[in-house]
Order: structure tokens, then sequence, then C-alpha cells
């Protein structure tokens, strides 16, 4: 499995770690983009950190995270699934890129951009009801500023490490759990020694190493002390919602004449899906047989 997320307990289950490496995925996401080599790291880094927080989730639907601003990227989202598929774009403005591109100067050089939460239930969920959260987008990178996100809106101490260049895209994300029964104080004292330690074993990562050792050893060399519950991999996948049948959809609803006079100053009708970048493309006679088949 390539492309997989991998969760651990601790012993006593008041910390969670989880990982995330994606080579497959990351490569489909750029497949119909060409992204300057700044702003893809931050995508990647943002696709990884959607990944880890969709898994630590009791949620079937999709979480968005999307950040917006008045740089060089107005708006970079990534949507992941429950079942851990994801999506994910940049828009960009036709401006030159700062001389010193990180997430700030990218995203929020007027000191105005937002990052923004999505929890989405699925359409046919009863009484649905759309979370957004929405703070000022802080820290000079994506992981701090998530981390941010974490601490103030659901109260839950998280740290986490980001990577990514064109190949692959890579996460770390640990997390403080609540402290159920038992004797409280004692489970209090052991639980905040657990996660002083593990934040103190993380600390020694750096981007180069999430970007060249595997995922396996990476964790081994950092928790190969510490008595790990583990659970099953869980398979990343690369999944956009458009689809041949839904541009020709598209096409239909402007209209058969309209679609005839585009071929008055084109051989075919080329369209991009407008978040993954994927193209479409239409000859004369397979779209006006698109609407034959309208009764």
């Amino acid at each position: 499995m390539s492309d997989s997320l991998k969760k651990f307990l601790f012993e006593d289950r008041s910390v969670r770690i989880e990982s995330v490496e994606l080579t497959q995925t990351w490569l489909a996401a750029q497949a119909h983009h060409t992204y300057p080599p700044c702003v893809a790291a931050q995508l990647g880094e943002l696709v990884a950190a959607a990944t880890l927080l969709s898994a630590t989730l009791k949620f079937d639907g999709s979480l968005l995270l999307q950040l917006q601003g008045d740089g060089a990227i107005a708006l970079m989202v990534v949507e992941c699934r429950a079942d851990l598929s994801v999506r994910a774009t940049v828009k960009m403005r036709e401006r030159a890129l700062p001389s010193a591109p990180n997430l700030q100067s990218l995203v929020n050089p007027g000191g105005t951009a937002k990052f923004i939460v999505v929890l989405d239930p699925p359409k046919h969920t009863l009484g649905r009801q759309v979370y957004q959260g929405i703070v000022p987008l802080e820290g000079d990178t994506i992981a701090a500023a998530l981390e941010q996100y974490m601490l103030r809106s659901e109260q839950l101490d998280t740290r986490i490490w980001l990577a990514a260049d064109s190949q692959r895209c890579t996460g770390l994300l640990l997390q403080r759990l609540p402290v159920q029964g038992g004797n409280q104080q004692a489970a209090l004292s052991t639980a905040e020694e657990s996660w002083e330690r593990a934040q103190h074993l993380a600390q020694t990562l750096n981007q180069t190493e999430m970007l060249c050792i595997d995922q396996d050893t990476l964790l081994h060399r950092l928790f190969w002390d510490e008595l790990l519950h583990s659970f099953e991999p869980r398979a990343v996948t690369w999944r956009c919602s458009c689809s041949h049948a839904r541009v020709a959809d598209m096409l239909r609803m402007l209209g058969k004449s309209e679609v005839q006079d585009m071929f008055q100053e084109q051989d075919s009708i080329d369209i991009a899906c407008e978040f993954c970048g994927q193209p479409y493309s239409f000859g004369a006679k397979e779209a006006l047989t698109l609407f034959s088949a309208v009764h």
C-alpha cells in the first residue's frame, strides 16, 4: 500500500499518532496543473494535513480546508472524504511570486487572509447542516496555522509536522486525548508525561527526513522505545467528482443551438474541470448526439 495513513495510540491511550505518506495521490493532484514549486509545496502540505485531520474525525462526510487571501495564491482548497479520498486545487492571481515565498507572503501579504474549515455531511443526511469555522490565517506554516486552529476552535492540543515536494507529501500528527475513567489525578499525571514525551520525540523531525525516509522507518526511529497500540493502515486515494458524463450534462443545459454555435468557431469543445483541471473534449458528432438522446 504505497499511499497510506497509519494510526497509533500510546500505551495509556492518551496520545494519538497519525502518519501519512502520499506519492500516487499527490502526483494525481498535480497531473493537470503546473504549479510553481513553492506553491506546490504549500498545496502538498495542505493535502497531507487534510488527510491527517480527516482521520481523527468520526464523521461520514467531507472535511474541507481552505485558505483564502490577497496574495499570489488567491484560494487553496483540499477536500478529504471519510474514505480518505482527496481532491485539491489552487487558484492563482497573475502576479509575480514574492522573493521569499512562504505561506504568509504567498497567501496573506495584506494580513486579511482567512483559514476556513468546513465539515460537509453527506447530501442525504436528515437535518443536514454544514459546519464552517473561519479564523484569521496565523503562523508561518500550514502546520502552525492548523495547530492554532485546533487549540482555539476545538480545544485540542495538536502538533503537526508537514513536508512536500513535487514527488511526495507527508505528515505526522500528535494529538492529546481526553483522560477517561479511573483515578483522574494519577491518569492526568501519566497523560501529561506521555504528551510531553511524544512531543519531545517528534521535535527532532525535519522536512528533509520526512521527504527522504519512508514512514515506517521514520516512525520506528521516533517511537522505537514506546509500546504503541496500532490500527490497520488506511488507503488514501485521489478522486475528483468531475466526469465525462457530468460535462455532457452541462452541455445539455447550454442547449443545442448554443453548442452548435460553438462549432462554428472551433472543431471541438474542450473543457477542463475547474477543480482538478482534468480535460474533457467533445467533437461535433458526439456533442450533437447528446441532444438526440434527450426525449
